[in-house]
């Protein structure tokens, strides 16, 4: 019981900056909210040694040639980028209000529509990068309501704002579990969509090449499409330069082969977005773990 206080109290203060953040938020209209937790979030990552560390660490595998300067730039553009998607989140209600900021493109759209006049389910994989809730809250004014499988947060003071934020976005909203997985399994299988984001480590998971280095990747959203006939569809959401707009782009589906082989083309697929737009995907992950 004594060793939970610290950890309690640990937790509470990780959450401090949040609700203080969350406060000032709800005070401001919808973009000054996104301007804000931008600068903030670009100003902690940029200059926190554990967050500027973690980003350094990625960019410098992956760009070993890259200046100080390039990374430094890049890692302000992903604390901005973070900062907006995080504070969308926190209030999806109002988020799901400005899907006329949404442009959606793509082959893959077409594959969803057909997926559901048919009365199939579908599997729409992606990563945390650039907005990824945009895909789902698109879909859902689309007509074609998207669940998500979502990990929970081990902070019991933030977990409540996460999990309400993502359940505006779409439903059903199952944890990274056992029943989870049942949960999604009987979602899809009546017909339902179901999206996944597939870019971070998962242990024990096979080791695929991402970004040019082997590292652990789940081949679940393969594995389910394929057992249940489903279409993988890629999809990605590209915040323009206007920090507003979302360019949300559903990619050809990944063609149905073996899981490895599928998830392998997922990988490059989300490697190519990331090559032209490193400032909006999440490198705090610790996407080479052990490696």
């Amino acid at each position: 019981m004594a060793s939970e206080k610290p950890k309690s109290l640990l937790y509470f203060l990780q959450y401090l900056p949040v609700a203080m953040l969350l406060a000032v938020s709800k005070l401001l209209p919808f973009d000054a909210r996104g301007t804000l937790s931008g600068a903030v979030v670009s100003f902690a990552v940029r200059w926190l040694p554990p967050f500027r560390k973690r980003i350094e660490e990625g960019l410098c595998r992956v760009y070993p040639e890259m200046t100080r300067a390039d990374r430094n730039r890049i890692a302000t553009a992903v604390g901005r980028n973070m900062g907006r998607t995080l504070t969308e989140i926190l209030f999806n209600s109002e988020f799901a209000t400005k899907t006329d900021r949404f442009v959606a493109t793509g082959p893959g759209l077409a594959a969803l529509h057909k997926a559901r006049a048919e009365g199939k389910g579908a599997l729409i994989v992606s990563g945390h990068f650039g907005q990824w809730e945009a895909i789902r809250h698109y879909l859902k004014a689309e007509g074609l309501e998207t669940g998500a499988v979502y990990r929970p947060n081990s902070n019991p003071w933030y977990e409540p704002h996460f999990l309400r934020g993502i359940r505006d976005g779409g439903a059903p909203i199952v944890p990274r579990s056992n029943s989870g997985t049942l949960q999604m399994v009987r979602h899809i299988r009546k017909g339902g969509f179901f999206a996944i984001l597939a870019d971070q480590y998962v242990q024990w998971a096979e080791k695929i090449p991402f970004l040019g280095h082997i590292t652990s990747t789940t081949t679940s959203p393969a594995e389910l499409a394929l057992k249940y006939n489903l279409p993988l569809v890629p999809a990605f959401g590209l915040r323009d330069s206007d920090g507003r707009t979302i360019h949300i782009t559903f990619e050809e589906p990944i063609a149905h082969t073996d899981a490895t082989t599928m998830m392998t083309e997922f990988n490059e697929r989300i490697a190519a977005r990331i090559h032209a737009n490193p400032g909006q995907w999440y490198w705090l992950h610790r996407r080479w773990k052990n490696l």
